[in-house]
């Protein structure tokens, strides 16, 4: 009578002993949380050598990665570069928190403005106003005054060609060169459910070189033919040792031989800087209705 008791005791260890290990395996396994941030580089109008980068950024470990490089983004017979970036930024849609482009994402103030005006020597219109008083004080004592043109550039070009610690020729939304740019990247954007954002490359690879204390001479001349990747190589290689940013080999020296590339990757990272709150703020006087480009804070 004995033995059978303990067989029942043990009977009925085992069978709690197995409930306890199927809670064990039942329960899920939780991700750890991520944000995304894409960053495009267009390259041209309807120019073949497209990057997209997607950086992913770990807040549990407080980690940056560049988790994957897409370069040279090619038109094919029946599908087109512009379809090929959409799908990619479809594909990576989840978590993403903001979509980075190089290029203008609003048009100037007198292309789509609807009023009938004399000219904008008298508009009243506050981005015209405030692009009169700007190029008053910028060419305050200068003969001859240049005029400014509101139905090719954007407040945010005059600002930050002209109001920052260095003079930055920024091109004009419209102008020559930047125009099938400008259209491409608005053309995108309208297809893009996540938030997109503007970057200016130039200006935030000065902002973060000045962080590091990198030589000048890397900062002003990294799209240069000669010398460029060189400069390139620099500046990553340390924001990988003073950011913490991880890059893997065959990704870094993509964008040290690929400007396109790099370009793409500095979209994504301020976009995340933006994400941390480290960006430059639009002035109070700024025009609320004018679209801002992100760049790093100084310091």
């Amino acid at each position: 009578m004995s033995g059978r008791r303990v067989s029942s005791s043990r009977r009925k260890t085992r069978s709690a002993t197995v409930k306890k290990q199927r809670v064990v395996v039942d329960r899920p396994v939780e991700k750890p949380k991520l944000h995304r941030f894409i960053g495009v580089s267009l390259s041209g109008g309807k120019s073949d050598k497209a990057c997209v980068a997607v950086l992913e950024y770990f807040p549990e470990h407080q980690k940056i990665f560049l988790a994957r490089m897409y370069e040279k983004i090619r038109t094919e017979e029946f599908i087109s570069a512009d379809l090929k970036i959409h799908e990619i930024i479809t594909q990576f849609h989840k978590d993403v928190e903001f979509v980075a482009f190089d290029a203008p994402l609003s048009l100037p103030k007198c292309v789509a403005c609807p009023l009938t005006c004399l000219g904008y020597e008298t508009c009243t219109e506050p981005e015209v106003e405030w692009m009169r008083q700007h190029f008053a004080e910028v060419h305050k004592g200068k003969k001859p005054k240049k005029m400014f043109t509101p139905y090719t550039q954007r407040c945010v070009e005059a600002y930050i060609g002209h109001s920052l610690e260095e003079p930055f020729e920024i091109q004009h939304a419209l102008g020559a060169n930047m125009a099938p740019l400008t259209a491409r990247a608005l053309f995108l954007k309208r297809r893009i459910e996540v938030p997109c954002v503007e970057v200016y490359p130039r200006l935030s690879i000065w902002r973060l070189g000045q962080q590091m204390k990198v030589a000048k001479s890397h900062l002003k001349f990294h799209k240069h033919v000669v010398g460029g990747d060189e400069s390139r190589k620099v500046f990553l290689q340390n924001l990988v040792d003073r950011k913490g940013v991880f890059l893997y080999q065959q990704d870094l020296k993509a964008m040290v031989e690929n400007n396109h590339a790099f370009e793409a990757f500095i979209c994504g990272y301020t976009a995340f800087l933006k994400f941390m709150g480290q960006t430059e703020q639009r002035p109070a006087y700024f025009p609320k209705s004018e679209n801002w480009i992100e760049f790093p804070i100084r310091e």
